[in-house]
């Protein structure tokens, strides 16, 4: 094979650019380069480039301080161990003898290392076990070029990364949604008892009615009127009773499931509010409606429909295989003998049913998120003319759900019709053999109709028992996502024994403050100390970490080092709602929500009389545009404040901070993206908010802060300078040079105003 050859091998494109020619210069005729690790750290943990190879025999590696390449071939005591610390990721070769070789990286390549690791594992055991290498033209998946089987849809490791199957144990766990209507779950349970006994009655009177009734009017004897309206009477009278009881049953467990689903999206949406703005962070919108709507509902109709049935169906069985051992142990023998059969299949098929609709509930999360993305931000999509990108967005999404779904249909599409072959074959063989036992003199005709009748309710359940495993996966799987949500625990715990909170004075202490974003430091060593009454401004450079300074004194993060206090006590002493009670946020993009002006302003203190929401408004000089509306403080906002200006929301943003009259006030760009003569409003409105509060200002237009008692100058997490602008702009350091160029901008822009 010559080096072209090998450069354009499909497996050269696993790797990074930058590394092809090198690695492929390494590479032995017929050796392919199938999985890769760029590392970044030496020894040193300073920042250079090495690369880790996996090929089907070997593992290749050149170490980032290291000038010659290194190689161990795959044998059954070699161990590539993978685990990080402190924001670092390491992976260790080790054998018997001990440590061989070691490789340092940054916390961005772990989920490359732990994909790395997991190849490893494949190439070795394949290697050492002697079974066939994957070829080089075998399916890939497309992130982390794992070969795939040709009837895989979802890559194994990565799906391994993402998440955990689902298993039907979890739907157990709905007990402590269902424990309270306990007793209404009992009287259903005895309505199907007696509801399946009655409805066995039919069947269980065939036999006697063709042996002493229709069999000797065929020999000519007289029938017997009697008889015969006992007959029909039990019949009747059994329907009668199996409708009743079937009818109550039914009526009381969907009352019962019902509730057990809105107990449980209660539970569900109460827990997520209480979560973290981390979690929130790393969740899609549509993926979260997707579990809490869709999901739930799925488990209702499981608990009142297809769990009634299967437990209908169980008991029934019971009851048919005692009355078929009663009547015939032989015949039942033979009736009973597809059921290992169907057990065999019902195993082999739940693991991959029960994955399947896992997948398809994420993959519906994906078209749900298109949806969720695009509808709230169809102002953009139409602004930028990307109505047909947005459209094959869906297109995409809705094909990649409709291939998962085939995928999954092909299984099942073979699994119910064979369960139906296996049980038309079960009847034909009890045909046979009760002929042949009334050829013998052992049956008679009515005993044999009889319990055919009986088998045919016994197949039917069994038949209908075999279709709940589709339904059951699916509500296992819709359970877990749920699940998911309810087991994630908070970053921002309530306190065991919270401290009372009594008349906040504002005073508003740093300790040593320092937070991390995943493996990323972004505030450092912060201490600053906020007197009550006391308006703060924070400076600097986008990205210096003001906004997250300000998450943290909101307390929707907590800090990673050092400590907030409020009045001398740490903030995470406070339960969470009482603390932010007393905290009033006017955001640069204030969001409104679907309702009226009223509901708006009024929507952190919703007991607000309309006078106390109209003295807000007034506060905020937003009282006059709101009486030019057509229905005034009754006038709708449409959703995210669409149909109101930018100054217009952010007026109401501001009465409806000043109506709760916090004792404490964060005020996050709250005039950046409005124009000059609507900032002057605003700060109008703002002059009257932060007055007697403790205010923390963050702008970057510097002119905006010249009311502010002190000036914290930030730059890439730490606190640089700090002091009043007079003082700040003599010592001419990093808040001087943050002057001088909005200065020069402002002087830039100005001039162009006049040319034009």
């Amino acid at each position: 094979m010559t080096m072209k050859q090998v450069t354009d091998d499909l497996t050269l494109n696993n790797l990074p650019a930058n590394w092809r020619d090198i690695v492929a210069n390494q590479l032995t005729e017929g050796e392919n380069a199938l999985t890769a690790l760029e590392v970044d750290l030496d020894a040193q943990l300073n920042f250079r480039k090495g690369i880790i190879v996996a090929t089907g025999s070997r593992l290749l590696a050149l170490a980032p301080d290291a000038t010659e390449w290194q190689s161990w071939a795959y044998r059954a005591d070699l161990v590539l161990k993978h685990h990080d610390h402190a924001g670092i990721g390491h992976l260790e070769l080790v054998d018997t003898h001990g440590l061989l070789a070691t490789w340092r990286f940054t916390l961005t390549q772990n989920l490359l290392a732990t994909r790395l690791a997991d190849q490893f594992k494949l190439y070795q055991t394949s290697q050492v076990s002697g079974l066939p290498i994957v070829e080089a033209d075998q399916l890939v998946c497309p992130s982390c070029k794992a070969p795939l089987e040709p009837d895989q849809d979802e890559c194994p490791i990565c799906a391994k990364v993402i998440h955990t199957p689902p298993s039907t144990r979890t739907l157990f766990r709905l007990w402590r949604f269902a424990k309270p209507y306990q007793w209404p779950l009992f009287a259903g349970f005895v309505l199907t008892l007696l509801g399946t006994a009655a409805g066995l009655v039919p069947p269980y009177l065939t036999g006697p009615i063709l042996d002493n009734v229709l069999i000797p009017y065929q020999e000519t004897k007289h029938i017997d009127p009697t008889m015969v309206s006992l007959y029909l009477g039990g019949l009747l009278g059994s329907a009668l009773l199996a409708w009743l009881l079937n009818w109550l049953r039914t009526y009381i467990l969907a009352l019962v499931s019902e509730r057990i689903g809105s107990d449980l999206r209660t539970a569900t949406y109460e827990h997520l509010m209480r979560l973290s703005l981390e979690y929130f962070g790393g969740k899609r919108t549509g993926d979260l409606m997707s579990r809490i709507g869709s999901g739930t509902d799925r488990i209702c109709v499981f608990l009142s429909l297809h769990l009634l049935d299967f437990a209908t169906d169980v008991i029934m069985l019971v009851m048919i295989a005692v009355f078929l051992v009663k009547q015939n142990p032989m015949l039942a023998l033979v009736t009973l003998a597809p059921l290992p059969f169907i057990a065999w299949m019902i195993h082999i098929v739940r693991d991959r049913l029960r994955n399947g609709f896992e997948k398809i509930d994420r993959v519906w999360g994906e078209v749900t998120n298109v949806l969720a993305d695009t509808i709230p931000g169809i102002r953009v999509v139409k602004a930028f003319a990307q109505e047909q990108r947005e459209a094959n967005r869906f297109h995409d999404a809705n094909k990649h759900n409709l291939m998962v779904n085939d995928r999954l249909n092909k299984v099942w599409a073979l699994f119910s019709p064979t369960v139906s072959l296996l049980t038309d074959i079960g009847m034909l063989v009890v045909w046979a053999f009760g002929i042949w036992q009334i050829s013998k003199g052992e049956i008679t005709v009515g005993v044999l109709v009889s319990f055919v009748a009986l088998m045919g309710r016994f197949y039917g359940r069994l038949d209908s028992m075999s279709r709940i495993v589709s339904v059951t996966q699916k509500s296992a799987s819709a359970a877990k996502r749920v699940f998911d949500i309810l087991d994630h625990v908070s970053s921002v715990p309530e306190p065991t024994h919270p401290v009372k909170i009594a008349q906040v004075q504002g005073h508003i202490e740093l300790r040593e403050v320092g937070f991390r974003y995943g493996n990323r430091a972004v505030n450092r060593g912060i201490s600053i100390n906020i007197k009550p009454g006391e308006m703060i401004g924070l400076v600097g450079h986008s990205g210096s970490g003001k906004s997250t300074l300000v998450n943290l004194i909101c307390r929707f993060y907590d800090v990673a080092e050092g400590a907030i206090l409020l009045d001398g006590v740490d903030i995470r002493s406070f339960a969470v709602a009482d603390y932010r009670r007393n905290i009033g946020l006017v955001l640069q993009e204030p969001f409104l929500f679907f309702g009226t002006i009223a509901d708006n302003i009024a929507y952190g203190k919703p007991s607000a009389t309309r006078d106390e929401i109209m003295d807000a408004a007034r506060a905020a000089h937003a009282h006059e545009f709101i009486l030019r509306l057509p229905q005034g403080y009754d006038s709708m906002v449409g959703e995210r404040g669409q149909g109101l200006s930018g100054g217009e929301r952010q007026r109401i943003s501001i009465a409806r901070a000043l109506l709760i009259d916090p004792r404490i006030l964060i005020l996050d760009e709250a005039t950046s993206s409005v124009d000059s003569e609507t900032e002057k409003e605003i700060q109008k409105a703002l002059d009257n908010l932060v007055k007697g509060r403790t205010t923390i200002a963050i702008a970057h237009r510097l002119s905006t802060l010249n009311k502010a008692d002190r000036l914290v100058v930030m730059d890439r997490g730490v606190v640089v300078e700090e002091g009043k602008h007079d003082v700040l702009m003599a010592q001419q350091g990093a808040y001087y040079r943050l002057y001088q160029a909005q200065a020069r901008n402002a002087a830039v822009l100005l001039e162009s105003n006049e040319e034009v």
